[in-house]
């Protein structure tokens, strides 16, 4: 953590990632919070420095130069006039990281503090979700960008992401020079990223009026979506903490709509949630780790509950460690390439997290023990393999690192986390 921490925001990964991100932001301030409270708050409000007028918080900050990242600053805004941000959002974790560094606080009075100055701020957000994201009122919001989703190429946007690749100017990605190509997303799918970015910029640059209509890319997102749920859980519970009880009836709005919303994701025949187009209206045919994600949102009947525990452990007995990326039993499944195969240790705490609160324990556990031995055999690295335990993508990696600290709860990470050393800044990323 204090390797990758660049003076108030920590990277995911140097080289690979040498900016602050988003949702990997708020899950690591729970991790600072295990040994370095104010370090913790100083995160969130580090990302929240980003935050638009609109309330939008950018999937990105360009807090300093890099020249290891691609899509820079220079694309997102112009060589002339770089952007401070990029122009599309992320997952909206934050408000579950002020809720566990608010309760489990050393500092009362600094948890209070920071709680005041950030409510408003991820009230904003939050409501940017609907304005900006569900114009139609349905319930559940849209992503516009694979980015936006976390999972950037994962198999439920196979379909959606068959728009036609416009002439793009001549780039040059940098992700390679960090990880193997074969555990990264293809050539032509970087192309259609850069093709959504530029229809976005050229949108009087990133416009939230006008980017749900133009994107040819509009689909509802499981991961998103359960976030936001779950988010709105939390803000409400922030919301009566502070005695703000017109907020918590729009929040209340909120979640019921989003329950509602929710009906439409749900498959029968294979007993998943699953991500939907919404310019075709079809649910996707990709079977992806985030259809167990309901469980941590909460929204999920207990009869859909049971059916998604069936597939569950029918995935994890196809594979030596869970939970993989997609089921592995279907033709797309590939063990080392990003989100289509490969553990992450956030999903896992976020699929374990939702098991426990349906009462599967047993199977929980079992997540929970899986993380371990993959984190004890591979170390702190992006993602695993599943078949293997090898770990892929890059290394040293802070949200993997956070997991450990503040979910797996591991002795040996605690001891790790009081006794590490470093650089706190870095010049040059």
């Amino acid at each position: 953590m204090r390797m990758n921490d660049f003076g108030g925001y920590t990277v995911p990964a140097q080289g690979l990632y040498p900016f602050q991100w988003n949702w990997d932001s708020a899950i690591v301030s729970a991790g600072w919070a295990v040994f370095d409270e104010a370090r913790a708050w100083e995160e969130l409000e580090k990302l929240f420095s980003g935050q638009w007028e609109d309330g939008m918080v950018p999937s990105i900050v360009f807090h300093r130069p890099s020249n290891t990242y691609f899509p820079g600053p220079d694309i997102w805004g112009t060589p002339q006039k770089p952007s401070k941000s990029t122009g599309i959002t992320q997952p909206p974790v934050a408000a579950l990281s002020v809720r566990f560094l608010y309760e489990h606080t050393e500092n009362p009075e600094l948890a209070e503090q920071k709680l005041v100055s950030l409510f408003p701020k991820l009230l904003a957000w939050h409501r940017w979700w609907y304005k900006a994201r569900d114009p139609e009122n349905t319930g559940v919001v849209a992503i516009l960008h694979p980015w936006e989703s976390g999972m950037d190429n994962s198999p439920a946007w196979d379909e959606s992401m068959k728009f036609p690749i416009d002439k793009l100017p001549r780039y040059v990605r940098c992700d390679l020079n960090h990880v193997d190509s074969c555990m990264r997303p293809t050539q032509e799918t970087y192309d259609r990223y850069l093709t959504l970015l530029h229809r976005f910029k050229a949108a009087n640059f990133y416009d939230p009026s006008r980017l749900y209509w133009i994107s040819p890319f509009r689909v509802t997102d499981l991961c998103v979506n359960s976030i936001l749920i779950r988010a709105n859980r939390d803000l409400r519970w922030l919301a009566l903490r502070l005695e703000k009880d017109d907020i918590v009836k729009e929040i209340d709005e909120w979640l019921n709509k989003g329950f509602e919303g929710f009906k439409q994701l749900w498959d029968e025949d294979s007993g998943l949630f699953k991500c939907k187009d919404q310019l075709t209206g079809k649910l996707a045919n990709a079977p992806i780790s985030a259809a167990f994600l309901p469980l941590f949102a909460g929204v999920a009947t207990k009869e859909q509950a049971d059916k998604l525990t069936h597939n569950l452990e029918r995935w994890l007995g196809q594979v030596n460690y869970g939970v993989p990326s997609m089921d592995p039993e279907d033709h797309r499944f590939e063990p080392l390439r990003y989100w289509r195969g490969p553990v992450w240790i956030i999903m896992n705490w976020m699929i374990s997290n939702g098991l426990r609160h349906y009462g599967y324990d047993e199977l929980a556990d079992r997540i929970k023990d899986d993380s371990i031995s993959l984190t004890t055999k591979a170390g702190l690295r992006e993602y695993f393999d599943p078949l293997t335990g090898d770990g892929a993508g890059g290394r040293n990696f802070s949200w993997t690192a956070a997991m450990c600290l503040a979910w797996l709860d591991r002795p040996a990470a605690i001891a790790i986390g009081h006794k590490m050393s470093g650089p706190k800044k870095h010049l040059n990323a």
